[in-house]
């Protein structure tokens, strides 16, 4: 059965980057786009540049801090709000931390922005997603986690402290959370296969954008040796997951560059995820939200 109206993409991290690029192309093909950020006057500015570009007029931006899970429930009630089915859910937004920082929820601020917001979105978004399930064609329905090679950098997560308060480094933050997106979005695949939606998650490359802007100067030193490739450049996967047709023939796949990429070993430990997947519910709980 075809769709009524324009397919409803939720893009995270959209008001800069490759979020922000990915969230104008989709627009450009007709989406219905519901972006979110951090900052304000980015989020205006995206705002302004994605309507621009878009082939119907019709996006908005909501304002939300994903590290913080009382504004991850109240940007999903103002989604739900707006729409009554998303097509698209776009986990983009994450970040590198420079220093060790604790949220007012009482969060690892990395860990949570990374991935126990964009857990506790897509787990109060599923509800929308499989209205839309419900009569779009088969494999067109997808949540897309970014995460990064970095999730390729550490053996395993300490699942008793996914947060790593006791053994804290930049580094170790950073790594952890993206293989979090990784081992997340492998879980869903396993969990909605029967309603029809597709997980998968990507490493983008090393792109030319803000992301770096606000590196430890250790961190700094390194990345600035590294080749880096444009916004469009890195946007490309993401938006090929998004709406190409192999993507939507298989699910919990992790890709690069438009194919897939060999993964964290851990992607194929049912047991590990299990445990993971109960941890970050334990996790997030905690907010009470």
């Amino acid at each position: 059965m075809a769709t009524a109206g324009p397919r409803v993409a939720v893009v995270t991290g959209a008001s800069a980057g490759i979020g922000r690029q990915a969230a104008k192309e989709l627009a450009g093909q007709g989406w219905r786009v519901i972006a979110t950020g951090r900052n304000p006057e980015r989020c205006a500015a995206a705002e302004t540049e994605i309507r621009a570009a878009s082939a119907t007029g019709d996006a908005a931006f909501i304002c939300a801090d994903l590290s913080l899970m009382a504004d991850v429930a109240r940007l999903a009630r103002e989604i739900a709000g707006m729409t009554d089915r998303v097509d698209l859910l776009l986990n983009n937004a994450g970040g590198m931390p420079s220093h060790f920082e604790m949220t007012a929820e009482g969060y690892e601020a990395n860990f949570a922005g990374n991935h126990l917001g964009p857990f506790l979105l897509t787990e109060r978004l599923l509800p929308l997603l499989r209205k839309a399930a419900g009569d779009a064609p088969e494999g067109s329905v997808r949540i897309i986690n970014t995460s990064s090679d970095a999730s390729e950098m550490i053996e395993t997560l300490n699942l008793d402290d996914m947060q790593n308060l006791d053994t804290y480094s930049n580094g170790l933050a950073y790594c952890s959370s993206k293989l979090a997106n990784v081992l997340h979005a492998r879980g869903l695949a396993t969990r909605l296969a029967d309603d029809g939606i597709i997980a998968h998650s990507l490493h983008p490359g090393t792109v030319d954008s803000n992301f770096f802007d606000d590196l430890d100067e250790q961190t700094r030193a390194y990345t600035q040796t590294l080749e880096k490739m444009t916004v469009e450049q890195g946007a490309d996967t993401l938006v090929w997951l998004a709406t190409g047709d192999e993507p939507g023939r298989s699910s919990g796949g992790y890709w690069h560059e438009r194919r897939p990429r060999k993964p964290n070993p851990l992607i194929d430990d049912d047991a590990f995820i299990a445990r993971f997947w109960e941890e970050s519910e334990r996790l997030v709980a905690r907010a009470g939200v």
